[in-house]
């Protein structure tokens, strides 16, 4: 029977967790972001105690905030009998309305194509992804000039409505919610102008991945996203986050800005983003 972890059991699944990593990373950032008292709307639940081999994150149909948020779903698996058990005979996912599956292990693909068709429910793959992790920040640069040290900061909620325009997954309410929430309380980096208005930024995903990495068209090519990639990852080692982030395959230009600040992968494993539509 799937069990429900408290708080004090999340914080031995961390340790878990972290065992497994890389491939247990994007369930691992939840975790420690849910354990270092982050807000969030979300519940874990596992195939069994203390020793599970399937791990799932989901939001909690009983917080009211969770309709605010596009409702996503996060797992780890050794054992795919078991997760298939669980997506299936223990209903661990509620199949009747629309949701994502983000970062999950490609070789769970089939098994979930399947499922969704016996649902009569269409799932699409809409992206592969590159898992890219520091593991060493002592190589990074030190890049700030006195100049542009000056300009780096942090954003603040004035800042919410120009990230969440320029946002590819943005441009609605829920994206605003959603960054407003990641800017309030997960660490942010940005560079402003004279007017004190952000141009370039990086912000923290809820699953404690460097994202949203962006530079105004008219501000491109002075080095700002190597600067701030380069002193979010600082601050988050410094902070005991895990440093590591999620890049789109087609995505070569920011695969070699992150390739060329230390930033690797481990190539025995790929995750994709799935959608699933009732």
């Amino acid at each position: 029977m799937m069990k429900f972890l408290n708080s004090d059991e999340l914080k031995i699944a961390e340790t878990t967790l972290y065992a497994h990593l890389p491939k247990s990373i994007k369930v691992y950032g939840f975790v420690f972001a849910i354990n270092r008292r982050k807000p969030h709307t979300l519940e874990v639940l596992v195939d069994k105690w203390p020793d599970f081999t399937t791990i799932i994150v989901r939001p909690d149909p009983n917080n009211n905030r969770a309709k605010d948020f596009m409702k996503k779903v996060t797992l780890y698996s050794t054992d795919e009998e078991v997760l298939r058990r669980m997506l299936t005979v223990e209903n661990a996912i509620d199949w009747s309305i629309y949701f994502l599956i983000g970062g999950c292990d490609l070789r769970h693909s089939p098994m979930l194509k399947e499922i969704a068709a016996s649902r009569g429910v269409d799932m699409k793959g809409f992206t592969l992804v590159h898992l890219m992790i520091l593991s060493d920040p002592s190589n990074l640069p030190e890049l700030i000039t006195s100049d542009l040290e000056t300009r780096v900061s942090v954003l603040n909620e004035s800042h919410v409505d120009v990230v969440n325009k320029t946002w590819k997954f943005g441009g609605d309410d829920k994206g605003y919610r959603n960054i407003l929430n990641l800017i309030s309380h997960f660490p942010t980096c940005c560079i402003t102008d004279e007017n004190n208005q952000p141009v370039s930024w990086v912000l923290l995903y809820d699953y404690c991945a460097i994202g949203m990495l962006y530079t105004l068209p008219e501000h491109r090519g002075k080095g700002y996203a190597k600067t701030l990639v380069t002193t979010m990852a600082k601050k988050l080692h410094s902070q005991g986050y895990p440093v590591y982030c999620f890049i789109e395959e087609c995505n070569q230009l920011s695969y070699k800005l992150f390739t060329s600040l230390g930033f690797t992968e481990d190539c025995s494993y790929r995750a994709a983003w799935y959608e699933f539509i009732c």
